[in-house]
């Protein structure tokens, strides 16, 4: 099955990437989505922010519509690329900066690297960097796990069982799902190892077959067991770049509110480290805050254009 992308392929030096915009206005707001996740996590967010701005979406290189890139695929190399994207695919700063999970780690370089480009940044339950620069035992236990499980489905999507799993996830027989699952990766996945995935039953229906036919890719689990891999290193990489934080930029850190209290508290204190920061907590769902409260990511997007436009600095 071949899905055409919705946006544009756009070379950013020997593989391309796909972006999608949407709405016009100044300043642009551009999304990356959590570790196992690709544009279609911001379905529920992006057509309200479009009729607000211009509002862009991609899938970071082995996701989506996007090509293999080259390995390792760590948040520098990814800011990198998202830069290059941006600058060719006819994206002009100033950028809002909306980053989930693992996205924010990317972000945040990103903002560190280029800050004349960035107007501000909305970072969603974003990845701690200071929680994996120097991981436990326990952590590297888990980051050996999910390489293992990603080269499980990389092999069972050469050949052709990933397909099947796909299928019947669509199809709501979960459970024979996890199954097969469970099968090829020779028992090795737990349930809480599946919200590295975005939870197919959230989207809207048109986004869920393109995100099926996603996990069919042996592209898109090398891609993200390299980014488990070397999650470290990019963890590291957001340390050093950011020492004193994000500065004079305009930054909400959103949280659910049933999140535990580690979480909370970094995401408090993250908000706390910007002159302009805030800290918001959206009241529905857990994780996956873009498809379980988009209104409150929405919201908090919509107020950061808002102050940006306020600004006699603005565009």
């Amino acid at each position: 099955m071949s899905i055409p992308p919705p946006g544009q392929l756009v070379d950013v030096g020997g593989h391309r990437l796909h972006v999608q915009c949407a709405g016009e206005g100044t300043p642009a707001v551009v999304f990356d989505a959590a570790l196992g996740a690709s544009s279609l996590s911001w379905s529920l967010v992006q057509p309200t922010v479009a009729r607000v701005t211009r509002a862009c979406s991609y899938d970071r290189a082995g996701f989506g519509w996007s090509d293999a890139g080259p390995m390792p695929r760590t948040a520098g190399r990814i800011a990198g690329e998202l830069h290059q994207l941006l600058r060719l695919g006819g994206v002009p700063p100033p950028y809002v900066l909306v980053g989930h999970s693992f996205g924010g780690l990317v972000m945040r370089l990103f903002a560190a690297r280029h800050p004349g480009d960035v107007a501000g940044l909305v970072l969603i339950e974003p990845a701690i960097p200071d929680d994996w620069a120097a991981p436990t035992g326990e952590q590297r236990a888990l980051i050996a796990r999910g390489v293992r499980l990603c080269g499980y489905g990389a092999s069972a999507a050469r050949h052709g069982l990933a397909t099947v799993v796909s299928a019947l996830a669509r199809a709501g027989a979960t459970g024979l799902a996890r199954l097969v699952v469970s099968v090829v990766s020779r028992g090795g996945l737990r349930r809480e190892d599946e919200g590295i995935l975005a939870p197919i039953w959230k989207l809207p229906p048109e986004a869920r077959a393109p995100l099926g036919h996603m996990w069919t890719q042996p592209k898109f689990f090398e891609a993200l067991g390299s980014q488990i891999a070397t999650i470290c290193e990019s963890a590291a990489e957001v340390v050093r770049a950011t020492p004193d934080g994000p500065g004079d930029v305009p930054l909400t850190v959103i949280s659910s509110a049933h999140a535990h209290e580690p979480r909370l508290n970094a995401d408090s204190t993250l908000a706390r480290r910007s002159r302009r920061g805030r800290h918001v907590l959206a009241p529905d769902g857990g994780h996956w805050v873009p498809l379980d409260a988009p209104q409150a990511v929405i919201d908090a997007i919509v107020a950061m254009v808002s102050e940006v436009r306020r600004r006699p600095d603005a565009g």
